[in-house]
């Protein structure tokens, strides 16, 4: 009886516990402040099968109810009931009304489906080769990181995804190793990226909901990929069309950057030696999809996060060149370079903190 009552405690223990955490969380991560409209149709479809559910559970617990109490055995009473074996009526009747479920259920299911799945827009060419009337993002994910490329802007970014608000921006989806998955939680998705084959969608961004919530958003890999799979996320930044443009403009008009004072130089030749073969640090690089192995590291010293993970800080930096491995375990860059020395991190932390778009 003991071992029973502790198993219950720590049953309702773990139950409690579950609950409290599911409350846990960001408005940037979470599917139930959709920022878009794919997010608002699917989470409208989530709220409309969940009220179905709910209806259904509150009327087989009425009938349940009402069957205990009325239909039980009353004392001292020792008389066989009645025996039914059947109810046309009622048996017509519970077969229907749940059909009747599915269809209020699948009709919008489907219709959701096939407009969400339209991407003809971006096969739309202009004489120039370019997508006409329609923002096209090649997506390539990798381990553990993810990159952005605007083919018809000649813009390449990693970790960071730029979109606008208020249109539909299309995705075209793939994989340079094994299969991931492209999910951010509050615009809308998921969809897998594939070693082979491209997948396509599209994703809004209101741009009432995104001020709600802060203009950051993050996108998380869906699909267990590895040991650093929780850690392989990405932030996205709507923006305005007007915001839009003048990133766009600023993200073009970087150079090849030039490293400024003693320190920063020093780490421009640590990244000559160690790092150019594999990382880019201009957003307009021209290398194929085989050659760009490691995320692009323009604009690095704006950014947010470091490996996507970590708050990008000197000394988390500083900690990721030191050992890669023990901040994303698997990751690609562990091994494929020499140790660097405390004064060669140090220089290359002043170099890659000075990239930054031209201020204008």
């Amino acid at each position: 009886m003991k071992i029973r009552l502790r198993k219950f405690r720590l049953a309702f223990l773990i139950s409690v516990m579950a609950i409290i955490l599911a409350g846990c969380g960001k408005p940037f991560l979470s599917t139930l402040k959709p920022a878009g409209e794919v997010g608002q149709s699917q989470y409208d479809l989530m709220i409309l099968s969940t009220w179905i559910m709910v209806l259904v559970i509150i009327a087989v617990v009425i009938l349940f109810t009402i069957v205990i109490f009325r239909f039980r055995r009353k004392k001292n009473d020792e008389s066989i009931p009645e025996q039914v074996e059947g109810n046309h009526k009622l048996e017509i009747l519970w077969t229907v009304i749940p059909i009747l479920l599915l269809i209020i259920l699948a009709v919008p299911t489907v219709i959701q489906t096939f407009e969400q799945a339209d991407t003809k827009a971006m096969n739309v060419k202009d004489e120039e080769g370019k997508t006409k009337d329609a923002l096209v993002i090649n997506v390539r994910a990798n381990l553990y990181w993810w990159e952005f490329e605007y083919p018809d802007l000649g813009i390449i970014t990693s970790q960071d995804l730029v979109v606008p608000t208020d249109q539909k921006v299309y995705f075209n989806l793939t994989s340079s190793d094994v299969k991931h998955s492209f999910w951010i939680p509050a615009a809308g998705g998921k969809m897998d990226t594939n070693p082979e084959g491209t997948n396509q969608f599209y994703l809004e961004f209101n741009s009432e909901k995104t001020a709600e919530a802060g203009d950051v958003f993050y996108g998380k890999c869906a699909e267990l990929c590895g040991p650093s799979h929780a850690l392989m996320d990405f932030k996205v930044t709507p923006k305005t069309k007007n915001g839009f443009d003048s990133w766009v403009k600023d993200m073009q008009a970087i150079k090849k950057p030039v490293a400024e004072g003693d320190l920063a130089k020093q780490g421009e030749e640590v990244f000559n030696k160690s790092c150019i073969g594999c990382h880019a640090v201009t957003p307009n690089d021209s290398r194929p999809e085989a050659a760009r192995q490691a995320p692009n590291l323009a604009t690095f010293g704006e950014r947010e996060r470091i490996a996507g993970v970590m708050e990008h800080n000197e000394e988390n930096l500083k900690e990721w060149l030191a050992d890669p491995e023990a901040q994303k375990p698997g990751n690609l860059m562990t091994g494929t370079y020499g140790k660097l020395s405390d004064q060669e991190i140090d220089a290359l932390t002043e170099y890659l903190m000075g990239l930054k778009a031209e201020e204008k």
